[in-house]
C-alpha cells in the first residue's frame, strides 16, 4: 500500500505540471514598439515553474519501487495476529468464566488479560468504533495536558504553514531579490535548521532522562527563545520603493490623480505593466509611457543586453531610464534575517519531541493511536487549513496598487514594505505567543500534579513504617507491603 501511495503521489505532481503545456503561451503587455527584454529581477518573469514538480514526482516514483518487493504479511504481524486469535479465544471460553472471576483472580493474571484486551481493542469493527469513538474523543479532549498541548502544536503549525506559502515572497518583495535566491537560501538555512532542531530536541529528552516536567520545561523554553530571537525581524527589512503617482510625486504639489499630467498625451494603459527605474532619483515608473519616453535603446554586453528608454518627459531633467525594477540598497540584510528565521525555526522544533511525548503520556494505552490521529486531524483542520488563508488575507491589506483584469482586483504590484513586514511578522509573533502560553499552563499543571503525588507519598509513608515494625523482623517486605 505504500508503494501505490507514492505512486499516487508521483501521479499528482504530474498532474500539477499539465497546465504548463496545455495552457497558452505567456502573454506580456507590450507598451513599447521594440519588444520586452525579461531577465530574472523583472517581476514579470515566471521561469521554469513546472520543472520542480517533475523532478519530486520522478525521485517519488523510484523511492516507491522498493516497496513493491516487500512481502505481504511480516513475520512479527503474523505472530501478534496468533496471540491475539489464542486471547480472543481464552476470554471468550464458558470454562474460564467462573475462574477468571475477580474474587478467584491473581493480581498478575487481571494484569495479563487487561493487556490482552487492549491488544485485542484495535480489532473492531468500523460500525463498533463509530459507537465508541465519541466516548473516546470526548474523553481524550477533557484531559487538559492533552488539550494544551494540541494548541500548542497547531499554532507552531500555524506559523509553519504561514511561512512555508509566503517566505519566498515575502523575502521577494521585502528585499527585491529574485524568486530563485529566495527559494535557495530558504532551502540551504531553513530546512536544515528545522532538521537540526527536531533531532536535538530528542537527544536531549534521551540523554537527561526527561519526564513529564522535564519535557514540558524543556518546551516552554524553547518557545521563550524562539519568541526572543523574533523581536528583531520587526526592525530589519528594507523601505518601499519609490514609485511615481502611487507612492511618490513626480510634482511639487500633490495631485488627486494617479499619474501626472505629463503623460497624458501619451494615452498609456491602465493595465499596463512593464517597469522601469530611473537611476539618478531611483524613482520607478510603472510602464515607460507613464515615464513619458518615446524612445529606446538596447546596449549589447557580453552577457546579456541593458534596454534604456530616452525622451522621458516626466523625468528630472530628461535623463534615461532603465528596463526592470529598481535595485534595493538593502538587499544585503535578507542573509541576518533568514538567519535569525532559522534560528527560531531550529529552537521552535526543538519542542517537536518533548511535546509528543506529553502527549503519549498524558493518554491511557489504549487510546494512544487514536489520541494521535486526533492531533493529527486538528493540526490539519485548525492550522493547515485556514494558516495560509489567514496570512494571504493580511499581506493583501498591504498592497497599494492592484493590477485590474476584467475590472477586478488580479494581482499586486506593489507593496508597502513596512506593513507588509509588520504584518506578516506579527502573525508569527501572535502564533508564537499563544504556543508560549500553553506551554506555560502545561508546565503548571504538570508541577501541580507532582507536588499532590509527592505529598500523598510523604502522608503514606509514615503508615507504611509503621506497618513494617508491627509486622515483626520474621516477615519478609513482601508480605507487609501497603
Amino acid at each position: 500500500m505504500i508503494g501505490y501511495g507514492a505512486i499516487l503521489v508521483a501521479l499528482a505532481g504530474l498532474l500539477m505540471t499539465l497546465p504548463h503545456f496545455i495552457s497558452e503561451p505567456y502573454r506580456y503587455d507590450n507598451t513599447s514598439p521594440g519588444g520586452i527584454s525579461l531577465t530574472i529581477k523583472d517581476p514579470r518573469w515566471v521561469g521554469a515553474w513546472w520543472l520542480g514538480f517533475l523532478i519530486a514526482a520522478g525521485s517519488v516514483a523510484l523511492a516507491a519501487i522498493p516497496y513493491f518487493f516487500f512481502p505481504k504479511e511480516m513475520p512479527k504481524e503474523k505472530h501478534e495476529l496468533q496471540f491475539r486469535r489464542k486471547v480472543l479465544a481464552v476470554t471468550d471460553s464458558p470454562a474460564r468464566k467462573d475462574k477468571d472471576s475477580p474474587s478467584k483472580q491473581s493480581p498478575g493474571e487481571s494484569t495479563k488479560k487487561q493487556d490482552g484486551l487492549v491488544q485485542i481493542a484495535p480489532n473492531l469493527t468500523v460500525i463498533q468504533f463509530i459507537k465508541v469513538f465519541p466516548r473516546v474523543l470526548l474523553q481524550t479532549l477533557r484531559h487538559p495536558i492533552f488539550l494544551l498541548v494540541v494548541l500548542s502544536q497547531v499554532c507552531l503549525s500555524s506559523m509553519a504553514a504561514g511561512m512555508a506559502t509566503f517566505l519566498p515572497k515575502f523575502l521577494e518583495r521585502q528585499f527585491s531579490i529574485t524568486a530563485s535566491y529566495a527559494n535557495l537560501l530558504i532551502g540551504c538555512l531553513s530546512f536544515p535548521s528545522v532538521i537540526v532542531g527536531i533531532v536535538v530536541g530528542g537527544v536531549l529528552v534521551k540523554r537527561l532522562h526527561l519526564g513529564p516536567v522535564g519535557c514540558g520545561a524543556l518546551c516552554l523554553l524553547g518557545m521563550l527563545l524562539c519568541l526572543f530571537f523574533s523581536l528583531p525581524l520587526f526592525f530589519i527589512g528594507c523601505p518601499s520603493h519609490q514609485i511615481a503617482g502611487i507612492t511618490h510625486q513626480t510634482s511639487a504639489q500633490p495631485r488627486p490623480e494617479l499619474f501626472p499630467s505629463c503623460m497624458e498625451v501619451c494615452s498609456c494603459p491602465s493595465d499596463g505593466f512593464n517597469p522601469v527605474c530611473d537611476p539618478s532619483t531611483r524613482v520607478e515608473y510603472i510602464t515607460p509611457c507613464h515615464a513619458g519616453c518615446s524612445s529606446q535603446v538596447v546596449q549589447d554586453a557580453l552577457d546579456k543586453s541593458q534596454v534604456f528608454y530616452t525622451n522621458c518627459s516626466c523625468v528630472a531633467e530628461g535623463n534615461p531610464v532603465m528596463a526592470g525594477s529598481c535595485d534595493s540598497t538593502c538587499s544585503h540584510l535578507v542573509v541576518p534575517f533568514l538567519l535569525l528565521v532559522s534560528l527560531g525555526s531550529a529552537l521552535a522544533c526543538l519542542t517537536h519531541t518533548p511535546s509528543f511525548m506529553l502527549i503519549l503520556r498524558g493518554v491511557k494505552k489504549e487510546d494512544k493511536t487514536l489520541a494521535v490521529g486526533i492531533q493529527f486531524m486538528f493540526l490539519r483542520i485548525l492550522a493547515w487549513m485556514p494558516s495560509p488563508v489567514i496570512h494571504g488575507s493580511a499581506i493583501d491589506t498591504t498592497c497599494v496598487h492592484w493590477a485590474l483584469s476584467c475590472g477586478r482586483r488580479a494581482v499586486c504590484r506593489y507593496y508597502n514594505n513596512d506593513l507588509l513586514r509588520n504584518r506578516f511578522i506579527g502573525l508569527q509573533f501572535f502564533f508564537k505567543t499563544g504556543s508560549v502560553i500553553c506551554f506555560a499552563l502545561v508546565l503548571a499543571i504538570l508541577r501541580q500534579q507532582d507536588k499532590e503525588a509527592r505529598t500523598k507519598e510523604s502522608r503514606s509513608s509514615p503508615a507504611v513504617a509503621q506497618q513494617l515494625l508491627v509486622s515483626g523482623p520474621g516477615k519478609k517486605p513482601e508480605d507487609s507491603r501497603v
